[in-house]
C-alpha cells in the first residue's frame, strides 16, 4: 500500500470524524429552543443520517472499519436505534474479492494446483469479511468444508487503521474526555494483529474445542460442562488459509429463518453466554470477539449454537481469571470491600475513593440484558447514571464542570479486564439484537463461583496454608490449631483466636479465608466486623471518661447533653444508659426500618436519640439496647470530653495499648485490604426459629431475625456502613487487638507487656490512618457555670462542642493517659474498676438485681455463683471477654455468621486446657443466640 494511499485513508477517516461531531454540536444547540415532540424527530433524522455515513466510510475502507462496525451494530443496549439498523448491514457479506486472488493465495499458500486440493470448489462465497472470505468446497476424499482465505494485502492496511483509530480515540478523548475509550484501543492494538495469522486461529479452535467438552469439578460440585455447542473441526492450517468442517447452519441475522425453524432464541443466547462464561471462568481462554457474525446456528433440533472465528483470543492468568471471578460475584453480592479487592488483584488502579460509585459502575456490565425495544429507556437510564457519578465525583474533588470532565478517576486499566468487559458488551448486544432479556448473573455464576470456591474449599485436610503460619505460643495453640483442623471448613470460613494467661499472650492463631468469595488467608492482622462486641470497647471509653473526672456513673445524662433532657428523659443517669436500663430500648427502631442507611449519619443519630422517648422507667427492666447503645453512649461521650468520638478511642484505648492500625469504630479509606467480608451460616440460623426469648427481649429484635441475619451481611459489607460511626455494631478490629484489650482490663487496667515479636506483621506496626479534625476549645469554666450555660441555650449545642466540659479540679482530659498513669488504662485500683465493670461491690446498687449486665459488660460465670468475669458477644459469633480472678483474656473473630457454636466451642476448649472455669454461656448447652439477648433479666418487682 503507497503513502498516497495511507494518507488518503487516514484524511477520510478524520473529515468525517469531525463532519459528524460538528454535526451534533450544531444539533445540540439547535434542539434548545423546540418542543419535545420536534426534539425527538430531529434527533433520530440526525442519528440515520450520520449512521449511514459511518456506514458508506466504512464499507469503502473495509479493513478494520468494518470489524469495528461490526461491534457497534451488537450494542443496541447503549446505541441509538439507527445506528443499529444501519450498521447492521455489516453484519452481511461485504463485496466479495476477485476470484484469481483467492486461489492465487490459496495455491501460493498451499504449494499446490486448486484441481489437486479440491474435489469441487464453489466460486460465489459464502461470505466476505474485513480479514477474509469464506467458500465452501468438497476435499478430494469427500469431505465438506469451507476454506477461509485471507484478503490480499489486509495485513498492512489492518495495521495502517489501528493507527488511526487510536489517533481518533485520543481526539475524542480530548474533545469529550468522559469518552475516554484509550485503554480499551490500546488493547485492540495489542490484540488484533493475532487475528492475521491463520496458524494461531487454529490451535485456539482447538483448545476451545477441547476446554468445552471436559467436565470441571468445582468447589461448590460439579458444574455441567454440557456446554451445548458446536465447533468445526479444524482441517489444515497456513499463516494466510485456514480450512475447517463445514457445518450447515443459521445466521443469527436471519430472523425469518430462525422463526421458521423454530429457534428459541433466549435458550440461544443462554448456552452462547454459558460457553463464555466456560471459556472465561474454568478455562481461562476465551474467543474476545463474540459479534453475531461469528455465530451461526444448527438447521436440526435442538439447534445448537456453532462458534466460529477464534482468532482474537485472549489467554489469562489464573490470578487474573481468580479476580474476574471475584469481580463478578461481588457485584452479585454488593460487596464493595470484594469488588475493591478485585480491582487491585487485576491491576485496576483508582484516583479517587468512592466505592458506590464503583459498585454502580462494575455492575453495569453484568446487569440483566434489555431487549433492542428498550433500548432507549436503558441510554437513558445508563447517561442519567453517568450524570450522577459525575456530580459525586465534583464533589468528592471539589472539581468545576470543566475540571470534572476532563478528570480521568482511573489511573490504570489492565488489558486483559478490558478484553473482558468487550465480551461482556458484545454479548449483551447479542441478546439486545435478538430481542431477548438475559439474567447473567444466574447464567456466568455457577461458574465465577466454581473457579473462586475450587482453590478455597479444598479444606484444612488438603490446604497446608488453611491454617496461617504463625509462630505456636504454648501447648494449647497447639493443640487448638488440631482442634481447628478437625473442625474444618464446613463451619469456619475465616476465624482470629487470641488468648493471654496472667499478662503474657499463648494463642494467636488465624485460618480460614476473608471472605466467601476472597480467597486470601485470614492473617493475624485482618480486621474482622465483630457487631455487639463493639458496646464492650465504647463502655471501656465512658468507664475511661469517669476515671478522668470527666464523668459520674450516678451523674443525669442531661446535664452532660442537654438536648437529650426531654421527652421523660430527664431522670435517666449514666448507669442507667450503661446497664441497659434506660427504656430507650427501641429508641431508633422505626428510624432504621425506614432507612436502614441513616445508621451513616453520626449527628443525624444523636439528633434522633436525643428526641426518643423511654418506654420504660428508668431502673425498671433490663432490656437489651441492641442498636440504641451506641449512640447513647457515643452522644455521651462526645459531650462529656467535648471532643470527637474517635478522638477518644484512640487516646483511651488504642494507642495506649499500642493496638493502632487494629482496631476501628468505622474504618478509615486505605485499610480495604485487610478487611474480612461476612458471609452467613444459614442452617445454624434457622435454628433461631425453634428458640423461645424471655418476655422482654425487644420484639423488633427477634422479628425475622432469621431474614435480618441474611440481610446483615449485604449492608455491613458496604463500606458506607463499615466506614460510619456506629459504637455499638460497627467495631471492625483484629482479635489480638480485642484479646489485649480484655487483658488490661482483667488487670484493672494495667497495660500487658509487648505483644510476641514472632508475630507478623507486629501488633501496632500499621498506620492508624485517619486524622481527625480536633475542635477548637474555649476558655475553660468552672463546672457549675459550663452546665449552667450549656442548659440555658440549646443554641450552644450547635457550636462543635467548642466548650469543653471540665472536671471539679478545672483539668482537660489527658493528652497522654498511658504515660501520666504509669502503663495504665485507668488510674483507679484494680478492685475498684473492675468492681464497676461488673456491676459489685459499690456499684451493685446501680445495676438490675439478677441482671445480666454489669455496667456496659455481659457478666459471665457460672449458675447460682457471683459473676467471675466480663466481656461482650457480637451477632454472629465474635466475642471477648475476660476472668481476671484466673488472669485470663480471649477474643475470638470469625466472618461466618453463625449462634456461636464455633466460638464455644474454642472458648469452652481452651478453658478446660487451663483449668479455667467455664461460663455457663460457653458450656455445650450455650445456644443462647446472637448477642446473648436471649436470657436476660426480668422486671424488677
Amino acid at each position: 500500500m503507497g503513502w498516497g494511499t495511507l494518507i488518503t485513508r487516514r484524511l477520510k477517516v478524520f473529515s468525517l470524524a469531525l463532519f459528524v461531531y460538528f454535526d451534533y454540536k450544531a444539533v445540540q444547540k439547535r434542539v434548545q429552543w423546540v418542543s419535545a415532540v420536534k426534539k425527538n424527530a430531529i434527533w433520530a433524522k440526525t442519528h440515520e443520517r450520520n449512521a449511514r455515513r459511518v456506514l458508506n466510510l466504512m464499507i469503502e475502507l473495509e479493513g478494520l472499519w468494518v470489524k469495528m462496525g461490526q461491534y457497534l451494530s451488537t450494542r443496541a443496549d447503549v446505541l441509538p436505534e439507527p445506528y443499529i439498523e444501519v450498521l447492521k448491514q455489516l453484519q452481511d457479506s461485504l463485496p466479495p474479492r476477485p476470484l484469481e486472488e483467492v486461489c492465487g493465495t490459496i495455491e501460493k499458500e498451499l504449494g499446490k494446483p486448486m484441481r489437486q486440493l479440491f474435489a469441487t470448489f464453489d466460486v460465489d462465497p459464502l461470505a466476505t469479511a474485513s480479514i477474509a472470505q469464506v467458500h465452501r468446497a468438497t476435499l478430494e476424499d469427500g469431505r465438506e468444508v469451507v476454506v477461509k482465505v485471507q484478503h490480499d494485502g489486509i495485513k498492512e492496511i489492518i495495521l495502517e487503521d489501528l493507527k488511526n483509530a487510536k489517533s481518533l480515540i485520543e481526539w475524542i478523548a480530548w474533545a469529550e474526555p468522559q469518552y475516554d475509550f484509550n485503554p480499551m484501543i490500546d488493547e485492540w492494538c495489542k490484540e488484533a494483529p493475532k487475528e492475521l495469522d491463520f496458524n494461531h486461529e487454529a490451535e485456539n479452535t482447538r483448545t476451545v474445542s477441547k476446554n468445552l467438552s471436559r467436565k470441571t469439578e468445582g468447589g461448590s460440585g460439579s458444574v455441567s460442562s454440557d456446554v451445548d455447542v458446536l465447533i468445526p473441526e479444524i482441517i489444515q492450517s497456513t499463516e494466510k488459509i485456514l480450512i475447517l468442517e463445514y457445518m450447515d447452519g443459521i445466521r443469527l441475522h436471519d430472523n425469518d429463518s430462525l422463526e421458521e425453524y423454530g429457534v428459541d432464541k433466549k435458550r440461544l443466547v443462554e448456552e452462547i453466554t454459558r460457553a463464555y462464561a466456560h471459556q472465561i471462568y474454568i478455562d481461562g481462554f476465551f474467543n474476545g470477539d463474540p459479534h453475531p457474525g461469528n455465530f451461526l446456528v444448527s438447521k436440526e433440533p435442538p439447534h445448537k449454537p456453532i462458534l466460529l472465528d477464534f482468532g482474537l483470543t485472549k489467554r489469562i492468568s489464573q490470578s487474573m481469571k481468580q479476580a474476574l471471578a471475584k469481580m463478578f460475584l461481588s457485584c452479585a453480592e454488593g460487596d464493595q470491600v470484594a469488588l475493591l479487592s478485585a480491582f487491585a488483584e487485576m491491576g485496576l488502579k483508582l484516583r479517587v475513593d468512592m466505592p458506590q460509585q464503583s459498585m454502580e459502575i462494575a455492575s453495569i456490565f453484568f446487569r440483566q440484558s434489555t431487549t433492542a425495544t428498550e433500548a432507549k429507556e436503558n441510554i437513558k437510564a445508563l447517561n442519567e447514571q453517568r450524570e450522577r457519578n459525575a456530580k459525586a465525583l465534583q464533589e468528592k474533588m471539589k472539581l468545576n464542570k470543566k475540571e470534572v470532565k476532563h478528570f480521568n478517576p482511573v489511573d490504570a486499566f489492565p488489558g486483559d479486564a478490558i478484553i473482558f468487559m468487550r465480551v461482556l458488551n458484545l454479548l449483551r448486544g447479542l441478546s439486545a439484537s435478538l430481542n431477548v432479556r438475559i439474567v447473567y448473573l444466574d447464567i456466568m455464576r455457577p461458574f465465577a463461583e466454581s473457579t473462586l470456591l475450587g482453590s478455597m474449599t479444598r479444606g484444612p485436610s488438603t490446604n497446608s496454608e488453611w491454617i496461617y503460619d504463625s509462630p505456636v505460643n504454648s501447648e494449647v495453640e497447639s493443640k487448638l490449631r488440631s482442634l481447628l483442623l478437625e473442625m474444618g471448613s464446613d463451619k469456619i470460613l475465616g476465624l482470629q483466636v487470641c488468648a493471654y494467661k496472667d499478662g503474657k499472650v499463648i494463642i494467636d492463631t488465624a485460618a480460614g479465608t476473608l471472605g466467601k468469595y476472597d480467597p486470601r488467608p485470614v492473617q493475624p492482622d485482618s480486621l474482622f466486623p465483630v457487631f455487639s462486641v463493639t458496646k464492650g470497647i465504647t463502655a471501656g471509653m465512658v468507664h475511661w471518661l469517669v476515671d478522668q473526672g470527666k464523668l459520674k456513673y450516678e451523674e443525669t445524662v442531661a446535664d452532660i447533653w442537654p438536648k437529650f433532657g426531654t421527652n421523660k428523659k430527664e431522670l435517666i443517669k449514666v448507669h442507667h444508659l450503661l446497664n441497659h436500663t434506660s427504656g430507650l430500648h427501641n429508641a431508633l427502631g422505626d428510624v432504621v426500618k425506614t432507612d436502614p442507611m441513616s445508621v451513616c449519619d453520626w449527628e443525624e443519630m444523636l439528633d434522633q436519640i436525643a428526641k426518643s422517648t423511654p418506654e420504660t422507667e428508668p431502673g425498671s427492666s433490663q432490656i437489651y439496647h441492641y442498636l440504641s447503645f451506641g449512640w447513647l453512649c457515643g452522644g455521651l461521650i462526645e459531650h462529656a470530653s467535648g471532643r470527637k468520638f474517635q478522638e477518644i478511642l484512640e487516646e483511651a484505648i488504642v494507642h495506649p495499648l499500642h493496638i493502632e492500625g487494629e482496631l476501628y469504630v468505622g474504618i478509615p479509606p486505605g485499610v480495604e485490604s485487610r478487611l474480612a467480608t461476612l458471609t452467613v451460616d444459614m442452617e445454624e440460623i434457622q435454628k433461631l426459629q425453634g428458640i423461645k426469648p424471655g418476655p422482654d427481649v425487644p420484639p423488633e429484635l427477634l422479628s425475622g431475625i432469621a431474614q435480618m441475619a441474611a440481610g446483615v451481611p449485604a449492608m455491613f459489607n458496604t463500606l458506607n456502613v463499615r466506614r460510619a460511626i456506629i459504637p455499638a455494631a460497627n467495631g471492625h478490629l483484629s482479635a489480638r487487638a480485642l484479646a489485649r484489650y480484655y487483658a488490661a482490663l482483667a488487670a484493672g487496667g494495667a497495660i500487658p507487656p509487648p505483644h510476641s515479636s514472632n508475630a507478623k506483621p507486629l501488633l501496632g506496626s500499621h498506620v492508624h490512618t485517619p486524622a481527625f479534625p480536633t475542635a477548637a476549645t474555649s476558655k475553660k469554666k468552672k463546672r457549675g457555670s459550663a452546665k449552667k450555660s450549656r442548659g440555658s441555650s440549646s443554641s450552644m449545642e450547635k457550636v462543635e462542642y467548642a466548650q469543653l466540659r471540665t472536671s471539679d479540679a478545672d483539668s482537660e482530659v489527658s493528652v497522654a493517659a498511658s504515660g501520666s498513669t504509669g502503663g495504665r488504662l485507668f488510674s483507679n485500683s484494680d478492685s475498684g474498676i473492675m468492681d464497676a465493670f461488673m456491676g459489685v461491690g459499690e456499684y451493685s446498687g446501680m445495676i438490675h438485681p439478677n441482671g445480666k449486665f454489669g455496667l456496659g459488660f455481659r457478666r459471665y460465670g457460672r449458675s447460682g455463683a457471683p459473676p467471675t468475669g466480663f466481656g461482650h458477644s457480637g451477632m454472629g459469633g465474635s466475642n471477648g471477654f475476660c476472668d481476671p480472678e484466673h488472669g485470663f483474656a480471649i477474643a475470638v473473630t470469625v466472618n461466618k455468621m453463625a449462634l456461636g457454636s464455633v466460638t464455644r466451642r474454642v472458648v469452652r476448649f481452651v478453658c478446660e486446657e487451663l483449668g479455667v472455669p467455664v461460663p455457663d454461656e460457653f458450656s455445650v448447652a450455650g445456644e443462647k443466640g446472637p448477642d446473648m439477648v436471649l436470657n436476660l433479666a426480668p422486671p424488677a418487682e
